[in-house]
């Protein structure tokens, strides 16, 4: 695609006019990095706070008193006691179990769900939305109505609270309806960083105002998508289409915790969701490989698509995310390898153009998440 037909979002003039290197992504004209660079606003968000567009996801609204009921025959999660002004990581899956997308679903009380899904698959979440439960539950598509913003970093909290002094009390994963510079927005306290922070829902025509008075701040820069990868990746946090996919189930990607214990085996609404025989097996009997934390003993940064091999030069798993961790000054990356090599500490090594380079098995997150908890 030129940039002439990739689509382009509420704040696209705003981005180069800040200087913004912009890259295709999704089918957008996306920015990856301002002229402060990677490392830098990577670091920036860590210690500050860095504001994010990230207009590009899809947000869509389910109403009904169906609603709740509809979407858990398409999740392995608890929907229908999601209490109101909460949400909850959630994940699609197919007949195989396998990983259609992962989305956030808020309560919005009044019979109402707001999703947000991933830009890559909107399209085809809205469709298997429709067809799967549109006729029991109205879904409302927002995706040119509504910007998004991600406000994250520890200073996040103080910037906001100057426009809406209420978003300070709110706790990690609520969601409120909050007014902001005179408009009516979304709020909630989550992101994909592993710092606290804000997501903001917000029409289309204010977007480019809010930012604006965001980046006004002492505190804010403007982030792009090269830092937003770099800060997920040292939180221990998937990407869709590289650390899981239709390919891989919530057992084989270790995001077992993402399934609600409700809807678990054992649970009280255990099942009715796609591909819940197959999980529940593997969850029982164990899986051939697994997504885990690996860790380079060298300052070689082992990029996606390395094989892993272990210390007969086996092929025992592939990298699905790696790169440069700026707070840890050293390389990360995550990846899926045989179980039998799983445990922490495990050496295991990535081949980089033909040459070994040590790793281990390492715990996630890199980096501690911030959180706010209350």
């Amino acid at each position: 695609m030129t940039s002439e037909t990739l689509a382009k979002t509420p704040l696209h003039a705003l981005h180069l006019e800040l200087g913004a290197r912009m890259v295709p992504f999704a089918g957008y004209d996306m920015p990856v990095q301002y002229p402060l660079g990677v490392m830098k606003e990577h670091l920036h968000t860590r210690e500050q706070a860095g504001l994010f567009d990230v207009s590009h996801m899809g947000q869509i609204i389910l109403r009904g008193a169906g609603a709740a009921k509809a979407l858990e025959t398409l999740v392995p999660v608890d929907i229908i006691d999601l209490p109101v002004g909460m949400q909850r990581y959630a994940m699609f899956t197919d007949e195989n179990g396998g990983i259609l997308d992962d989305l956030m679903v808020a309560n919005l009380g009044d019979d109402t769900l707001f999703l947000v899904v991933n830009a890559g698959c909107k399209d085809q979440d809205l469709a298997h939305l429709q067809k799967h439960i549109g006729s029991q539950c109205e879904i409302e598509v927002l995706f040119e109505a509504r910007a998004l913003l991600a406000l994250q970093g520890p200073k996040a909290v103080d910037v906001l609270a100057r426009l809406a002094p209420e978003v300070a009390q709110m706790i990690f994963m609520q969601f409120a309806p909050v007014r902001l510079l005179g408009v009516d927005c979304y709020v909630s306290r989550s992101g994909y960083t592993g710092e606290d922070g804000y997501e903001i829902s917000v029409p289309a025509e204010h977007a480019e105002t809010l930012a604006r008075s965001l980046l006004a701040e002492t505190e804010v820069e403007a982030i792009g998508l090269g830092a937003r990868d770099s800060l997920r990746l040292e939180a221990g946090l998937c990407l869709y289409g590289h650390d899981m996919s239709a390919s891989v189930t919530p057992i084989e990607a270790s995001l077992l915790w993402a399934m609600s214990k409700p809807r678990r085996a054992d649970g009280a609404r255990a099942g009715g969701f796609p591909g819940a025989e197959r999980i529940f097996a593997q969850q029982q009997a164990g899986v051939a490989s697994k997504r885990v934390g690996l860790l380079p003993q060298e300052r070689v940064p082992v990029r996606e698509g390395a094989e892993i091999v272990d210390a007969d030069g086996n092929v025992i798993g592939s990298v699905s995310s790696g790169g440069f961790g700026p707070t840890l000054a050293a390389p990360v990356a995550m990846g899926y390898v045989q179980s039998s090599h799983i445990a922490l500490d495990t050496e295991v090594w990535a081949m980089v153009r033909g040459k070994r380079v040590a790793m281990k098995v390492a715990k996630t997150p890199f980096v501690p998440q911030r959180y706010y908890r209350g």
